[in-house]
């Protein structure tokens, strides 16, 4: 676990531009002064991370969406005040002063406050924004442990900060109040807690939507191709050396590796990163995915699933 030594080292390093991997309590992040757009870009190098794609600004405390945010709507507050420090990011109009860099090209930015004991030492410590995604390569599997962000980049990022298992294992929930407030990205928070506080949000329209991380279509994805399964399909015609991740007890016929995943929204979305890297690693030729419950608890593992799966879907079983 990281001690203040390290947070010290890690402040040093991001004044100098450079980079720190850190965890929060949904995934590890990999950090850079969000003041600093060369150092930004050095984010973006290493992840391959396409330019446009803005990244997430992480806070110290509510007071500092003032520095950041050119209009800041009764509903941030409200929202702020129910759910920061947490798993929640606002899309706001940026400042004046916000660098593109962050806000890929847009006229608005995300914010958060997470709610990890590192990262609030972090902030508090650097006293200023974090602009950072999940610390992995674009479009792989995010990071709940420091030996991930290791397995991902190795040396590459000069610092890892060791927070153990991240809380949630999910992304943030994203919400734009750019116009209408509208669900960008389910995570941390479902639907329905942001709707007792805000009331209904307005449907998706994703040509007028903010760009917002992590909303492509393929996503979140391991090597191995994915493919999502109905429970009757994987009972019959699972092949027997695929990596399966079910709810199902794994059957005597099985040599593959098969993992059993909690039965509950929270705690298999809190596992499933740790799950998808130990199935990408198996060396099987497919992971299959057992399709979860469709109750809108499970939404956000439903959209991690479907766009771990985009960049295989059509393919046959192998």
């Amino acid at each position: 676990m990281s001690d203040s030594r390290d947070i010290q080292r890690a402040c040093e390093l991001l004044r100098q531009g450079e980079l720190v991997a850190f965890p929060t309590e949904t995934v590890y992040g990999l950090g850079a002064d969000a003041a600093n757009p060369e150092a930004i870009a050095k984010i973006y190098a290493l992840k391959g991370r396409p330019s446009n794609h803005p990244v997430i600004v992480h806070l110290a405390n509510v007071e500092q969406i003032e520095n950041w945010a050119a209009h800041i709507p009764a509903t941030a507050w409200q929202l702020t005040a129910q759910f920061w420090p947490g798993p929640l990011t606002l899309i706001l109009p940026r400042a004046s002063h916000v660098p593109l860099a962050v806000t890929g090209g847009q006229d608005s930015v995300g914010l958060r406050v997470p709610s990890h004991p590192v990262a609030r030492r972090l902030l508090e410590a650097f006293r200023g924004g974090i602009a950072a995604p999940s610390a992995n390569r674009y479009g792989r599997i995010s990071p709940t442990l420091a030996a991930h962000v290791l397995q991902e980049f190795g040396d590459r990022a000069p610092l890892t900060l060791d927070g153990g298992d991240c809380e949630i294992g999910l992304e943030s929930t994203i919400v734009s109040l750019v116009g209408k407030p509208t669900l960008l990205r389910p995570g941390g928070l479902s639907r329905a807690q942001i709707e007792a506080v805000i009331g209904t949000l307005a449907e998706l329209n994703p040509i007028d939507a903010p760009r917002a991380p992590g909303t492509t279509v393929s996503h979140y994805a391991p090597m191995t191709p994915l493919r999502l399964i109905d429970s009757v399909t994987l009972r019959d015609g699972c092949p027997p050396a695929a990596a399966v991740l079910s709810r199902s007890a794994r059957p005597d016929s099985h040599r593959g590796l098969w993992i059993t995943a909690a039965s509950d929204p929270v705690r298999y979305g809190h596992d499933l990163y740790a799950n998808l890297r130990a199935l990408d690693q198996a060396g099987a030729p497919v992971i299959l995915v057992e399709t979860p419950p469709t109750d809108s608890d499970w939404e956000a593992v439903w959209d991690r699933l479907t766009r771990s799966a985009a960049a295989y879907t059509g393919r046959e079983l192998a």
